[in-house]
């Protein structure tokens, strides 16, 4: 095995070499670029350098004076980008990013952004965009989260038909009469339809008036329907329909209760998921729920996460996709989460890993074995502050890969134990040893051979790798981008890299 211990003269050789001969490629600048962005050692000040060379840099918090620098770049696509990916833009620099736009089209999809994103843009970008030249970025306008009311009114009256449809929903409980019959009879058909179907959350929609206006399932779900409209949707209209019926807050009791014998299943699965349902109501609706499908948490239910009986009683329902959203609660009372904890259904006791600060060790080492972490929550169930962290040598030479890996977090875990875990059978396992900051520096250098990509990711980053080790990754274009994130990278090194990419 090659001698990996390094002087202080050779680590300095070692760097020297990286920056000797022509500069490099264009695959191994990418590749130095995107690494360097990622690297959560590399200062800020350098970080700023990197702005154009990899759009990887603006999908982490940025410091103000790189947000700055790209709220007014050149590049279209980074001040785009900008928008699209950095957390934490103020107010003012919103405002400052999409005023900034002279071309409309520019300035209409940033909006777009930032309504997608739901943020506040400032009031000065509140005022100009209302009242931009452009309708559709005043369209878009009225859809952007703390619009103030006088401006979101004004909108309900422009002189284009797609803004005042657009403005007509959130700006209708603050109209007057006139303006509210304005819009009623407004000679454009979209504008009508969406004043008329928010005129009737408050007031009763009749059969001839729906018949009349050709409205669809949204109204059926949200309007507040007239008795003989309401009885003849039950009865005659058709699955889709009758589906929407049955989530509308206002239907009566003896509709909702037909609709729980409905032919269709998807109709009957509506009823069931409606609030004002006891739970033996609920348990006696014959339904067939898709255990695996995707299904999202029940507002309602979300909305009494904070009331200890509601949370008692509903996470005894029979219905999983109520217990999964009780299991979504970020505290709750001690004996609920016994009873998720040992819940027949997985995906409760995985939101309930996910979700609840108060989920109980057992059941996140049983969640551990098959779950590795989603998207919004990569550290769950491992990083639940009532992971187990001590007691975990037991699994040593458990026959699960993914127990045998956790007794490399106990305490009393030692070099000894990383170093065979380096040889592990298991790739996971191997992995794992590969990012403890007390395996070898030979053992992390033979791992950046392994047959496995997760296995040679994790060595290249490896704190004790020697000097012309890293060398020789940051000149592979196949390993380039792992060696540039590399935490120890010294900063002169790093700086003398992106002055490389800049030149």
């Amino acid at each position: 095995m090659a001698r990996t211990e390094e002087t202080p003269q050779e680590q300095a050789a070692a760097w020297a070499s990286l920056f000797r001969g022509p500069g490099p490629s264009a695959g191994l600048r990418g590749a130095w670029a995107h690494g360097l962005a990622r690297n959560p050692a590399a200062p800020d000040d350098l970080r700023g350098g990197l702005l154009g060379l990899s759009h990887h840099l603006l999908w982490r918090r940025l410091p103000t004076a790189v947000v700055e620098a790209a709220i007014t770049h050149p590049d279209w696509k980074i001040r785009t980008l900008l928008a699209e990916a950095q957390p934490g833009l103020t107010a003012d620099q919103w405002s400052r990013l999409i005023l900034g736009e002279a071309d409309s089209r520019r300035r209409w999809i940033l909006t777009m952004i930032a309504v997608d994103r739901r943020v506040e843009v400032g009031g000065a970008a509140h005022r100009e965009l209302a009242a931009d030249p452009s309708s559709q970025i005043r369209e878009e306008a009225a859809r952007l989260t703390g619009l103030p009311v006088r401006l979101l009114t004004a909108l309900a009256t422009d002189p284009e038909p797609p803004v005042r449809a657009a403005a007509c929903r959130e700006a209708w409980p603050h109209l007057d009469d006139a303006r509210r019959q304005g819009l009623l009879a407004d000679p454009d058909g979209k504008v009508r339809a969406t004043a008329l179907l928010r005129h009737h959350q408050d007031h009763p929609l009749s059969r001839a008036v729906y018949e009349d206006e050709g409205f669809t399932d949204d109204a059926v779900a949200s309007c507040w329907l007239e008795r003989e409209l309401a009885e003849h949707l039950a009865h005659h209209g058709d699955a889709s329909r009758r589906g929407s019926l049955a989530s509308n807050p206002r239907l009566a009791p003896d509709l909702v209760a037909l609709l729980a014998q409905d032919p269709d299943e998807d109709v009957r699965s509506m009823v069931a998921r409606r609030p004002d349902l006891t739970e033996e109501q609920r348990a006696a609706i014959p339904i067939t729920f898709d255990a695996g499908g995707h299904h999202h948490a029940l507002d309602w239910v979300q909305a009494l996460h904070h009331d200890p009986s509601a949370m008692r009683r509903l996470a005894f329902s029979t219905h999983p996709l109520v217990r999964r959203s009780v299991a979504r609660a970020r505290r709750l009372p001690p004996d609920v989460v016994d009873v998720l904890a040992r819940d027949e259904d997985r995906v409760v006791r995985l939101f309930l890993a996910e979700s609840c600060d108060d989920a109980p060790a057992h059941m996140l080492l049983e969640v551990w074995q098959w779950w590795t972490g989603s998207l919004s929550t990569p550290d769950r169930p491992h990083g639940h502050p009532n992971f187990p962290r001590s007691g975990l040598l037991r699994y040593t030479d458990d026959e699960n890969p993914r127990m045998r890996r956790l007794a490399l977090d106990d305490p009393e875990s030692t070099p000894e134990l990383v170093e065979r875990f380096s040889r592990d059978t298991s790739e996971e396992v191997r992995c794992r040893a590969a990012t403890d900051p007390r395996l070898s520096a030979p053992s992390a250098t033979r791992l950046l051979d392994d047959p496995h990509d997760s296995v040679r990711h994790a060595a290249a980053r490896h704190p004790r790798l020697p000097a012309r080790v890293l060398v020789r990754l940051l000149g592979d274009r196949s390993t380039a981008e792992d060696a540039a994130m590399h935490p120890c990278l010294p900063v002169d090194v790093m700086r003398q890299m992106i002055e490389r990419l800049q030149g």
